[in-house]
Protein backbone atom coordinates (compact mmCIF):
# COMPACT_ATOMS: atom_id res chain seq x y z
CA UNK A 1 0.00 0.00 0.00
CA UNK A 2 1.39 3.34 -1.12
CA UNK A 3 1.64 6.46 1.26
CA UNK A 4 -1.37 7.79 -0.54
CA UNK A 5 -3.62 5.05 -0.13
CA UNK A 6 -2.74 4.63 3.65
CA UNK A 7 -3.93 8.64 3.81
CA UNK A 8 -7.68 7.50 2.33
CA UNK A 9 -10.69 5.73 4.20
CA UNK A 10 -13.82 4.70 2.56
CA UNK A 11 -16.89 6.91 3.85
CA UNK A 12 -20.53 7.63 3.18
CA UNK A 13 -20.87 10.95 1.50
CA UNK A 14 -23.50 13.48 0.34
CA UNK A 15 -22.06 15.61 -2.28
CA UNK A 16 -25.54 17.96 -2.21
CA UNK A 17 -29.13 17.65 -0.68
CA UNK A 18 -31.59 15.15 -2.73
CA UNK A 19 -32.93 11.98 -2.25
CA UNK A 20 -31.07 8.39 -1.48
CA UNK A 21 -29.45 8.59 -4.56
CA UNK A 22 -27.07 11.54 -3.05
CA UNK A 23 -25.45 9.29 -0.87
CA UNK A 24 -22.00 6.98 -2.56
CA UNK A 25 -19.26 5.77 -1.04
CA UNK A 26 -16.41 7.62 -1.76
CA UNK A 27 -12.21 7.15 -0.54
CA UNK A 28 -11.34 10.40 1.04
CA UNK A 29 -8.90 11.97 3.00
CA UNK A 30 -8.20 10.32 6.45
CA UNK A 31 -9.13 13.06 8.90
CA UNK A 32 -6.35 14.54 11.51
CA UNK A 33 -6.40 15.33 14.39
CA UNK A 34 -6.18 18.57 16.45
CA UNK A 35 -4.02 18.52 19.81
CA UNK A 36 -7.20 18.22 21.72
CA UNK A 37 -8.65 15.01 20.00
CA UNK A 38 -8.54 11.45 19.24
CA UNK A 39 -8.93 9.35 16.20
CA UNK A 40 -11.23 6.93 16.32
CA UNK A 41 -10.90 3.36 13.70
CA UNK A 42 -14.74 3.22 13.61
CA UNK A 43 -16.12 -0.38 14.23
CA UNK A 44 -20.08 0.60 14.10
CA UNK A 45 -22.23 3.46 13.73
CA UNK A 46 -25.97 4.02 14.60
CA UNK A 47 -28.01 5.46 12.26
CA UNK A 48 -30.62 7.92 13.07
CA UNK A 49 -33.87 9.44 11.66
CA UNK A 50 -31.42 12.72 12.12
CA UNK A 51 -29.04 11.45 9.28
CA UNK A 52 -32.66 11.66 7.16
CA UNK A 53 -33.41 15.03 7.74
CA UNK A 54 -29.60 16.35 7.10
CA UNK A 55 -30.07 14.80 3.83
CA UNK A 56 -33.13 16.19 2.95
CA UNK A 57 -32.36 19.70 3.58
CA UNK A 58 -34.27 19.67 6.45
CA UNK A 59 -32.00 20.70 9.16
CA UNK A 60 -30.70 23.81 6.83
CA UNK A 61 -32.59 26.37 8.80
CA UNK A 62 -30.62 25.66 12.39
CA UNK A 63 -27.23 23.55 10.76
CA UNK A 64 -25.01 25.29 8.17
CA UNK A 65 -23.04 22.29 6.33
CA UNK A 66 -20.38 22.31 3.61
CA UNK A 67 -20.32 19.29 1.00
CA UNK A 68 -18.75 16.65 1.12
CA UNK A 69 -20.77 15.61 4.14
CA UNK A 70 -20.30 12.28 5.83
CA UNK A 71 -23.00 11.49 7.42
CA UNK A 72 -23.45 9.54 10.74
CA UNK A 73 -23.01 10.79 14.44
CA UNK A 74 -22.81 7.68 16.39
CA UNK A 75 -20.18 5.62 17.19
CA UNK A 76 -18.12 2.62 18.70
CA UNK A 77 -14.39 2.13 17.85
CA UNK A 78 -10.85 1.70 19.11
CA UNK A 79 -8.27 4.75 19.54
CA UNK A 80 -5.13 4.84 16.98
CA UNK A 81 -4.31 7.68 17.61
CA UNK A 82 -4.12 10.86 20.20
CA UNK A 83 -3.60 14.51 20.18
CA UNK A 84 -0.76 15.84 22.15
CA UNK A 85 -3.12 17.25 25.11
CA UNK A 86 -4.69 13.98 25.85
CA UNK A 87 -4.97 12.76 29.10
CA UNK A 88 -7.75 10.53 29.89
CA UNK A 89 -7.43 8.51 26.50
CA UNK A 90 -4.44 6.16 25.04
CA UNK A 91 -4.16 4.08 21.90
CA UNK A 92 -6.28 0.64 22.52
CA UNK A 93 -8.92 1.87 24.35
CA UNK A 94 -12.29 1.05 23.03
CA UNK A 95 -15.18 3.99 23.16
CA UNK A 96 -18.12 5.36 22.26
CA UNK A 97 -19.04 9.14 21.04
CA UNK A 98 -21.92 11.39 19.88
CA UNK A 99 -20.57 13.56 17.33
CA UNK A 100 -21.51 17.40 17.36
CA UNK A 101 -24.32 17.85 14.67
CA UNK A 102 -22.89 20.37 13.03
CA UNK A 103 -19.70 18.29 11.95
CA UNK A 104 -21.39 14.61 11.72
CA UNK A 105 -18.83 11.80 9.85
CA UNK A 106 -19.42 8.69 11.64
CA UNK A 107 -19.91 7.00 8.60
CA UNK A 108 -16.66 6.56 7.61
CA UNK A 109 -13.32 4.11 9.01
CA UNK A 110 -11.84 6.70 11.01
CA UNK A 111 -13.28 9.83 13.12
CA UNK A 112 -11.60 12.66 14.73
CA UNK A 113 -13.47 13.50 18.06
CA UNK A 114 -12.94 16.15 20.67
CA UNK A 115 -11.98 14.45 23.88
CA UNK A 116 -14.90 15.41 25.63
CA UNK A 117 -17.26 13.74 23.68
CA UNK A 118 -15.48 10.36 24.43
CA UNK A 119 -16.51 7.52 27.16
CA UNK A 120 -14.80 4.25 27.15
CA UNK A 121 -17.28 1.93 25.74
CA UNK A 122 -18.96 -0.47 28.29
CA UNK A 123 -17.83 -3.66 29.09
CA UNK A 124 -20.90 -5.74 28.15
CA UNK A 125 -21.51 -4.49 24.93
CA UNK A 126 -20.43 -5.29 21.59
CA UNK A 127 -19.14 -2.29 19.30
CA UNK A 128 -22.93 -2.57 17.54
CA UNK A 129 -24.29 -2.61 20.37
CA UNK A 130 -22.65 0.74 21.74
CA UNK A 131 -22.69 1.85 18.79
CA UNK A 132 -26.81 2.20 19.07
CA UNK A 133 -26.47 4.04 22.31
CA UNK A 134 -24.99 7.58 22.33
CA UNK A 135 -27.58 10.06 20.67
CA UNK A 136 -30.45 8.23 22.10
CA UNK A 137 -28.99 7.86 25.13
CA UNK A 138 -27.57 11.09 25.30
CA UNK A 139 -30.97 12.81 24.28
CA UNK A 140 -32.96 10.71 26.89
CA UNK A 141 -30.69 11.60 29.60
CA UNK A 142 -30.51 15.39 28.87
CA UNK A 143 -34.55 15.54 28.45
CA UNK A 144 -35.44 13.96 31.79
CA UNK A 145 -32.33 14.35 34.00
CA UNK A 146 -31.03 18.22 33.24
CA UNK A 147 -34.19 19.79 31.75
CA UNK A 148 -37.07 17.76 33.36
CA UNK A 149 -35.31 16.76 36.75
CA UNK A 150 -37.63 13.60 36.89
CA UNK A 151 -37.74 12.18 40.26
CA UNK A 152 -38.26 9.15 41.96
CA UNK A 153 -42.18 8.35 42.08
CA UNK A 154 -43.01 11.24 39.25
CA UNK A 155 -45.23 10.16 35.75
CA UNK A 156 -43.77 10.14 32.53
CA UNK A 157 -45.88 9.67 28.95
CA UNK A 158 -43.00 8.53 26.39
CA UNK A 159 -44.55 8.59 23.51
CA UNK A 160 -43.24 5.96 20.51
CA UNK A 161 -41.87 3.24 23.18
CA UNK A 162 -40.80 1.18 20.43
CA UNK A 163 -38.64 3.46 18.88
CA UNK A 164 -35.19 4.56 19.12
CA UNK A 165 -35.39 6.78 21.42
CA UNK A 166 -38.72 5.84 23.09
CA UNK A 167 -37.12 2.49 23.92
CA UNK A 168 -34.07 3.99 25.62
CA UNK A 169 -36.26 6.40 27.43
CA UNK A 170 -38.57 3.92 28.92
CA UNK A 171 -35.92 2.49 30.39
CA UNK A 172 -33.77 5.79 31.47
CA UNK A 173 -37.07 6.79 33.30
CA UNK A 174 -37.80 2.85 35.38
CA UNK A 175 -33.60 3.70 36.53
CA UNK A 176 -34.01 6.77 37.89
CA UNK A 177 -37.86 5.85 39.32
CA UNK A 178 -40.40 7.20 37.80
CA UNK A 179 -43.93 5.57 36.88
CA UNK A 180 -43.62 5.08 33.02
CA UNK A 181 -46.60 5.02 30.59
CA UNK A 182 -46.04 4.51 26.94
CA UNK A 183 -47.92 4.76 23.35
CA UNK A 184 -46.92 1.80 21.07
CA UNK A 185 -49.05 -0.33 18.06
CA UNK A 186 -50.43 -3.94 19.16
CA UNK A 187 -47.60 -5.94 17.62
CA UNK A 188 -45.39 -4.19 20.62
CA UNK A 189 -47.53 -4.04 23.56
CA UNK A 190 -45.65 -7.31 25.24
CA UNK A 191 -42.55 -6.20 24.11
CA UNK A 192 -42.61 -2.37 25.59
CA UNK A 193 -43.95 -4.15 28.73
CA UNK A 194 -40.78 -5.82 29.05
CA UNK A 195 -38.79 -3.07 29.04
CA UNK A 196 -40.32 -2.21 31.93
CA UNK A 197 -43.65 0.63 31.37
CA UNK A 198 -45.89 0.32 34.22
CA UNK A 199 -48.84 1.27 31.05
CA UNK A 200 -48.66 0.56 27.78
CA UNK A 201 -51.60 2.72 25.71
CA UNK A 202 -52.09 0.65 22.11
CA UNK A 203 -52.30 3.76 19.75
CA UNK A 204 -54.42 1.78 17.48
CA UNK A 205 -57.53 0.85 19.72
CA UNK A 206 -57.03 3.58 22.93
CA UNK A 207 -56.40 7.15 23.26
CA UNK A 208 -53.82 7.78 26.06
CA UNK A 209 -55.30 11.34 26.47
CA UNK A 210 -58.50 10.04 27.41
CA UNK A 211 -56.90 7.27 29.68
CA UNK A 212 -54.04 9.34 31.29
CA UNK A 213 -54.49 11.92 33.63
CA UNK A 214 -51.73 13.95 36.65
CA UNK A 215 -48.84 13.48 34.79
CA UNK A 216 -45.56 15.57 35.27
CA UNK A 217 -43.60 15.21 31.92
CA UNK A 218 -44.46 13.90 28.38
CA UNK A 219 -41.80 13.12 26.36
CA UNK A 220 -42.62 13.73 22.70
CA UNK A 221 -40.15 11.30 20.49
CA UNK A 222 -41.94 10.38 17.23
CA UNK A 223 -42.41 12.66 14.07
CA UNK A 224 -45.98 12.61 12.40
CA UNK A 225 -47.92 12.82 15.62
CA UNK A 226 -48.76 16.27 16.81
CA UNK A 227 -46.62 17.45 19.56
CA UNK A 228 -49.23 19.62 21.65
CA UNK A 229 -51.52 16.22 21.33
CA UNK A 230 -52.87 15.45 24.75
CA UNK A 231 -51.18 17.79 26.99
CA UNK A 232 -54.18 17.91 28.99
CA UNK A 233 -52.84 14.94 31.08
CA UNK A 234 -50.14 16.95 32.34
CA UNK A 235 -50.56 18.24 36.10
CA UNK A 236 -50.11 22.01 36.81
CA UNK A 237 -46.15 22.61 36.51
CA UNK A 238 -45.80 19.75 34.78
CA UNK A 239 -43.26 19.30 31.66
CA UNK A 240 -43.74 18.98 27.56
CA UNK A 241 -40.67 17.77 25.76
CA UNK A 242 -40.48 17.69 22.31
CA UNK A 243 -37.69 16.28 19.97
CA UNK A 244 -39.53 17.19 16.67
CA UNK A 245 -40.43 20.08 17.27
CA UNK A 246 -41.53 23.06 16.98
CA UNK A 247 -38.18 24.81 17.85
CA UNK A 248 -39.76 28.33 19.88
CA UNK A 249 -38.04 31.50 20.56
CA UNK A 250 -36.51 29.98 24.34
CA UNK A 251 -34.82 27.44 21.93
CA UNK A 252 -33.39 29.69 19.61
CA UNK A 253 -32.15 32.00 22.12
CA UNK A 254 -30.13 28.78 24.01
CA UNK A 255 -28.86 27.97 20.26
CA UNK A 256 -27.54 31.60 19.79
CA UNK A 257 -29.75 31.88 16.45
CA UNK A 258 -29.68 35.92 15.45
CA UNK A 259 -32.51 37.56 16.58
CA UNK A 260 -34.64 36.99 12.93
CA UNK A 261 -34.66 33.13 14.20
CA UNK A 262 -35.38 34.34 17.58
CA UNK A 263 -38.40 36.11 15.92
CA UNK A 264 -39.16 33.57 13.44
CA UNK A 265 -39.33 30.56 16.08
CA UNK A 266 -41.23 32.46 18.38
CA UNK A 267 -44.09 32.19 16.04
CA UNK A 268 -43.78 28.51 14.94
CA UNK A 269 -43.59 28.07 18.91
CA UNK A 270 -46.64 30.43 19.32
CA UNK A 271 -49.18 27.59 19.37
CA UNK A 272 -48.10 24.72 21.51
CA UNK A 273 -46.87 27.19 23.74
CA UNK A 274 -50.03 28.81 24.29
CA UNK A 275 -52.02 25.32 24.75
CA UNK A 276 -48.99 24.08 27.52
CA UNK A 277 -49.19 27.23 29.33
CA UNK A 278 -53.13 27.05 29.55
CA UNK A 279 -52.55 24.11 31.89
CA UNK A 280 -49.72 25.62 33.90
CA UNK A 281 -46.63 23.57 32.06
CA UNK A 282 -44.01 24.38 30.26
CA UNK A 283 -42.24 23.66 27.05
CA UNK A 284 -39.12 22.65 25.89
CA UNK A 285 -37.62 21.59 22.38
CA UNK A 286 -34.52 19.40 23.28
CA UNK A 287 -31.89 19.25 21.17
CA UNK A 288 -28.65 16.93 21.92
CA UNK A 289 -25.62 17.95 22.53
CA UNK A 290 -22.29 15.44 22.82
CA UNK A 291 -21.40 14.71 26.49
CA UNK A 292 -18.60 12.08 27.55
CA UNK A 293 -19.06 12.75 30.77
CA UNK A 294 -22.57 11.65 30.51
CA UNK A 295 -22.07 8.95 28.16
CA UNK A 296 -20.02 8.17 31.51
CA UNK A 297 -22.99 8.14 33.29
CA UNK A 298 -24.61 6.12 30.98
CA UNK A 299 -22.17 3.38 30.86
CA UNK A 300 -22.94 3.02 34.62
CA UNK A 301 -26.61 2.19 34.03
CA UNK A 302 -25.70 0.17 30.89
CA UNK A 303 -22.66 -1.97 33.06
CA UNK A 304 -25.27 -2.38 35.96
CA UNK A 305 -27.78 -3.92 33.36
CA UNK A 306 -30.41 -1.17 34.28
CA UNK A 307 -30.61 -0.38 30.39
CA UNK A 308 -29.74 -2.65 27.73
CA UNK A 309 -29.29 -1.70 23.57
CA UNK A 310 -31.70 -2.61 21.47
CA UNK A 311 -31.56 -3.40 18.08
CA UNK A 312 -33.77 -3.80 14.98
CA UNK A 313 -31.34 -4.39 12.44
CA UNK A 314 -27.82 -4.45 11.25
CA UNK A 315 -26.84 -3.22 7.73
CA UNK A 316 -23.31 -3.34 6.39
CA UNK A 317 -21.45 -0.22 5.13
CA UNK A 318 -21.89 -0.94 1.56
CA UNK A 319 -25.86 -0.80 2.46
CA UNK A 320 -25.74 2.25 4.30
CA UNK A 321 -28.31 3.79 1.43
CA UNK A 322 -30.57 0.47 2.52
CA UNK A 323 -30.03 2.00 6.22
CA UNK A 324 -31.05 5.26 6.11
CA UNK A 325 -34.35 3.76 3.73
CA UNK A 326 -35.30 1.63 6.48
CA UNK A 327 -35.11 4.05 9.15
CA UNK A 328 -37.20 6.63 7.43
CA UNK A 329 -39.94 4.19 7.35
CA UNK A 330 -40.39 5.11 10.72
CA UNK A 331 -41.03 1.45 11.79
CA UNK A 332 -38.08 0.42 13.64
CA UNK A 333 -38.14 -1.30 16.88
CA UNK A 334 -35.16 0.30 18.53
CA UNK A 335 -31.79 1.04 16.93
CA UNK A 336 -30.40 0.59 13.29
CA UNK A 337 -26.66 0.07 13.23
CA UNK A 338 -24.01 -0.06 10.71
CA UNK A 339 -21.34 -2.34 10.51
CA UNK A 340 -17.96 -1.18 9.31
CA UNK A 341 -16.07 -4.64 9.68
CA UNK A 342 -17.94 -6.27 6.68
CA UNK A 343 -16.24 -6.39 3.83
CA UNK A 344 -17.21 -3.64 1.41
CA UNK A 345 -17.84 -4.38 -1.81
Amino acid sequence: MNTNQKNLMKAVVMEKYGTEDVIQIHNVSKPKIKDNEILVEIYAAGVNPLDNKIRQGKMKPLLNFTFPLILGADLAGVIVETGSKISKFKKGDEVYANLDTSKMGAFAQFVAVDEGDVAVKPKNLTFEEAASIPLVGLTSYQALHDVAKLSRGQKILVKAGSGGIGSFAVQLAKAMGAYVATTTGTSNVSWVKALGADQVIDYKTQKFEKILNGYDVIFHTVDGVSTEEGVNILKPGGHLLSLVGPPDKKFAKQAGLNILFQILLGLVGRKVNALVKKVGATYTFVFVKPSGAQLGDITKLIEAGQIKPIIDKIFSMNDAKKALAYVELGRTKGKVVISMRQDLK
